[in-house]
C-alpha cells in the first residue's frame, strides 16, 4: 500500500514502516519499535524543496511550513509523542506523499490533483502574499490529502479510521498551533494589515480547525464506500475539485503594499 501511494522513491520508507505486530489479530494497534526513523526520507526530500526553490515561491512558502510540522511529528514518534509511533507514521508518510506526489507531478509536466493546482498556478504571482500561500497550501493538504491518506493507512493498517482517531487529533492540534504562529509570523505589520484590508475579510473566512473536521468526516464516509469503487471515485473527486475552489478563494491577488 505505501508503494502503491508514493510514486517517489517510495522503496525506502516500505522498508521502515511496517504493520504493527499482532495487528490482525487482536484487532487493534499495539505499540512497535519496529522501524527507526519513517520520516527521514519525506524530511530529506523536503529539505531538498527548501534550498531548490526560491524563498518567495508559494510552493517554497508552503513547503517551509510544512518540513516545521513533519519534523516535529518525526521527533515525537521517536519519543512516544503518539498514541500508536508504528500507526502514526504510516499515517504522516501516507499524507506527505500526497504533497509530494503533487509536486514530482508538476515538475514532470502532469496534472497535480485539483486542490493543488491553485497554488502551482499562482505560486509567483505578484499579488498573492506569503500568508495566503501558506494557508492555500495547508487547506488542500488538509482538506483532501489528509482524508485521503487516513483510508490509505487503514487499509495498509487493516483497521478502522477510530483506531487511528487519537493520532489524527494529535496531529490536528499541531497543526492548529503552527497557524497561530504562521499568522503571527506571515501577517503584514500593523501598518499594512487594516481591518478594511481585503486580506482580513479573506483569511477570517477560513479555519484550519473546520478543515480538520471536515476531513476527518470524509475519511469516515470514503472508508464506508470502499465497496462501491465508483462511487467511491466519484465523491473523491468531488471532494478534490470542492478543495481546490477553496484553495484557489485564499489564493485572491491583493493591491501589492507600497
Amino acid at each position: 500500500m505505501l508503494g502503491a501511494a508514493l510514486d517517489w522513491d517510495a522503496a525506502p520508507m516500505t522498508q521502515t514502516v511496517g504493520t504493527p505486530t499482532g495487528l490482525a489479530q487482536t484487532g487493534h494497534l499495539a505499540r512497535t519499535h519496529r522501524f527507526a526513523a519513517p520520516l527521514d526520507p519525506v524530511i530529506r526530500r523536503m529539505r531538498a524543496l527548501r534550498a531548490d526553490l526560491p524563498a518567495r515561491d508559494g510552493i517554497a512558502v508552503f513547503n517551509r511550513v510544512y518540513l516545521t510540522v513533519t519534523e516535529e511529528i518525526s521527533r515525537l514518534i521517536a519519543h512516544d509523542g503518539f498514541a500508536d509511533p508504528a500507526a502514526a507514521a504510516t499515517l504522516d508518510v501516507l499524507f506527505a506523499g500526497r504533497y509530494l506526489g503533487a509536486v514530482e507531478a508538476t515538475s514532470a509536466g502532469r496534472r497535480p490533483p485539483d486542490c493543488w493546482r491553485p497554488l502551482f498556478q499562482y505560486r509567483r504571482h505578484p499579488g498573492v502574499r506569503p500568508l495566503q500561500f501558506a494557508l492555500a497550501g495547508i487547506n488542500a493538504h488538509i482538506g483532501h490529502d489528509l482524508t485521503l491518506a487516513v483510508v490509505d493507512s487503514c487499509r495498509s493498517l487493516d483497521c478502522e479510521p477510530a483506531l487511528l482517531e487519537r493520532d489524527f487529533d494529535r496531529v490536528g492540534d499541531m497543526l492548529t498551533l503552527l497557524e497561530e504562529r504562521i499568522r503571527e509570523e506571515l501577517m503584514p505589520g500593523p501598518d499594512l494589515f487594516e481591518v478594511a484590508d481585503p486580506m482580513t475579510h479573506l483569511l477570517a473566512s477560513w479555519s484550519l480547525e473546520r478543515a480538520r473536521d471536515a476531513s476527518w468526516s470524509a475519511a469516515k464516509v470514503l472508508w464506508q464506500l470502499r465497496e462501491l469503487p465508483a462511487l467511491a471515485r466519484e465523491f473523491t473527486d468531488r471532494l478534490d475539485a470542492g478543495v481546490g475552489l477553496v484553495t484557489r478563494c485564499l489564493l485572491t491577488p491583493l493591491p501589492v503594499p507600497d
